[in-house]
């Protein structure tokens, strides 16, 4: 998608000319960038005329690679206003960068917390929805690493002047109130969904309360709480785009969250949202990476973490090699998280944002681990651990888990009870609001395809329709 400007766009022209490239040969290295980024692009020599010759702006993330493209032939860096698009949406890049310093850290989260301030608040997933964009694996590749080569910074100790945006001193109730509030949203991220009107509150908890705070002066103790809290609201805001399908917000929130929680020099918080981008590379279909990711979270925090979050990253983990299809992997991960689990104790100090894993949450993820490897007898096992305790305070939760089993009851040949578990896997569904739990039932949906003449297969499609047609 373009849009445009006025006349014909003479520099990048003349630098294609200097480059040497042709109109296909430009279109043939930004898809193949793009592509090394996860994306999808299908640009052709007529897109790059239009660019040249009408001055069309391409959206997204193109702008840049059609820099990264002409800088590569050229061996020089190309900065957007020398081919002319310096006027490109700054969007795509916001968010993305994982500074070294801890100064540039502040200013590069602050910058995404207040991003698209003029109020394009379009859709459900509001002012993620200025974010969206595709999912790039590769974006991850930097911040991962230089998290595991230096997992904190000596100091945060920040001195700044008074003024209407910054707070002449922050305190430790500034912090405590930060904390409270990601408490708050974890229990309404549970219960109604990434995508209820609650959650739309934590940006803008990071904007209003977080950003002020960053931007202030604080000791390097109350300041390695201050990044930790914020931390904790930043990796929030990602899971809750995840939910809502907004994946390139929320991989500008993981990084984010990540180089907050090197500022906290909180190694578990880092390894946490680790685990949290694990996952997501994982569901978008980059189970290497994923399997990446999660042993990143692992290896820092051997002989730190508490065994209970030892073990929610070992199932972390063998979620990706599930998807990956190696069972081998997949079953030693599952054995190692258990192992883990089993070790825990009441009198641990487990961190306060893994309160929601316990065992039935382990269960859970077990049985997708098994779907995931075709394994349904697996699944039916630890399917039924898992639900045999349902609670309203995981009700998303408890709704993926109702479409596991009933994917697992379908493959083993039980197409009434698979009705049974997907129409209260939907009655769940249509109770919060979670774009991820309407793909779960959708994709049941399509198992369910060879059966359509079925009555109750007839009359579940019926029911789940108002969920699949509800604007995204």
């Amino acid at each position: 998608m373009s849009r445009e400007q006025r006349g014909p766009n003479e520099k990048l022209g003349t630098v294609l000319a200097l480059a040497g490239i042709s109109n296909a040969g430009l279109a043939r290295r930004v898809n193949d960038l793009g592509a090394q980024r996860g994306l999808t692009l299908r640009y052709d020599k007529t897109s790059v005329a239009r660019w040249v010759s009408k001055g069309m702006v391409p959206q997204g993330a193109a702008p840049h690679l059609i820099a990264a493209a002409i800088g590569a032939k050229l061996g020089r860096p190309v900065p957007l206003h020398e081919i002319g698009l310096a006027d490109a949406d700054p969007a795509p890049e916001v968010g993305l960068a994982f500074p070294r310093d801890v100064g540039e850290a502040v200013k590069t989260a602050t910058e995404l917390y207040r991003l698209d301030l003029a109020g394009r608040r379009t859709g459900s997933g509001g002012i993620w929805q200025s974010l969206a964009g595709s999912f790039a694996v590769s974006a991850y590749a930097t911040p991962a690493s230089r998290w595991l080569i230096t997992p904190a910074d000596s100091s945060v100790e920040r001195s700044a002047d008074g003024g209407d945006e910054a707070p002449a001193r922050v305190g430790h109730s500034d912090v405590a109130k930060l904390r409270e509030a990601a408490e708050d949203a974890r229990r309404w991220d549970s219960k109604y969904g990434g995508g209820d009107w609650r959650s739309s509150m934590v940006p803008e908890c990071l904007r209003v309360d977080a950003a002020p705070l960053l931007l202030g002066s604080y000791s390097d103790e109350v300041g390695r709480g201050l990044f930790g809290a914020t931390a904790e609201l930043t990796r929030l805001a990602g899971w809750m785009a995840f939910d809502t399908g907004q994946q390139e917000a929320a991989q500008r929130y993981y990084i984010q969250a990540l180089r907050l929680a090197r500022a906290a020099a909180d190694v578990p918080l880092g390894g946490y949202v680790l685990a949290s981008m694990s996952l997501q590379a994982t569901y978008r279909g980059f189970a290497d990476e994923g399997v990446d990711l999660a042993q990143a979270a692992l290896e820092r925090n051997r002989g730190l973490a508490t065994a209970r979050t030892m073990s929610f990253f070992r199932l972390v983990e063998a979620r990706a090699h599930a998807k990956a299809n190696d069972a081998s992997a997949a079953g030693s991960a599952l054995r190692a998280a258990e192992g883990w689990l089993e070790r825990s104790r009441e009198g641990d100090t487990d961190p306060t944002w893994l309160g929601f894993y316990s065992y039935d949450r382990f269960a859970a993820d077990a049985a997708e681990c098994y779907r995931d490897l075709k394994a349904p007898r697996q699944v039916r096992r630890f399917t039924e651990q898992a639900l045999s305790r349902p609670t309203e305070e995981f009700v998303r939760s408890h709704g993926l888990r109702l479409v596991v089993s009933a994917v697992a009851e379908l493959e083993s040949g039980n197409l009434d009870a698979a009705c049974a578990a997907g129409t209260r896997a939907v009655e769940v569904a249509g109770r919060i609001s979670s774009a991820r739990t309407t793909e779960y039932v959708r994709d049941l949906l399509h198992r369910l395809e060879p059966y359509g003449d079925e009555p109750r297969v007839v009359e579940l499609r019926e029911r789940a329709r108002p969920l699949l047609m509800a604007p995204a």
